[in-house]
């Protein structure tokens, strides 16, 4: 008799957290920018022509990109501060759940954070849209936890 095996569906990218140490948990709509990417340095060793010796070097993260409507001023208020010299870090954690919403099955952390673009909603009186902000987030490292 055969045995029947057990079934592993990719994760649902729509439930999400993102929680940033002293403010209130967002519900954002959007989370980009969790990249990482290595650079490779290039070595052409003499007498070997057929290939390119690679090393590898350093790793950079990209910005951290949220978004979501317009609920309260927590994150105009963290990027003003920058503006006017009040540099304020703030880590986080990106938290993917499973579909349930009860178990986390991905976390990402990201450490001293800084708010480096806030962009506000494109308004329009011809349509019924939420008014969304987006604020983008310089870090010093992202890890995946779990």
């Amino acid at each position: 008799m055969a045995t029947t095996g057990s079934r592993v569906d990719p994760f649902m990218a729509f439930r999400f957290q993102v929680r940033l140490d002293d403010l209130p948990v967002g519900g954002f709509s959007d989370c980009g920018g969790l990249t990482v990417e290595t650079e490779f340095l290039d070595y052409p060793e003499g007498g070997v022509n057929d290939h390119l010796q690679r090393f590898p070097g350093r790793s950079r993260q990209q910005n951290l990109v949220l978004k979501r409507g317009i609920a309260d001023r927590d994150l105009w208020d963290w990027h003003d501060d920058l503006v006017h010299g009040v540099v304020r870090f703030r880590s986080g954690t990106v938290l993917v759940h499973d579909p349930s919403g009860t178990r986390t099955e991905m976390q990402f952390e990201f450490r001293r954070a800084l708010p480096v673009k806030w962009t506000g909603p494109d308004l329009s009186a011809g349509n019924g849209a939420v008014a969304v902000e987006s604020v983008e987030l310089a870090h010093h490292g992202l890890e995946r936890r779990t």
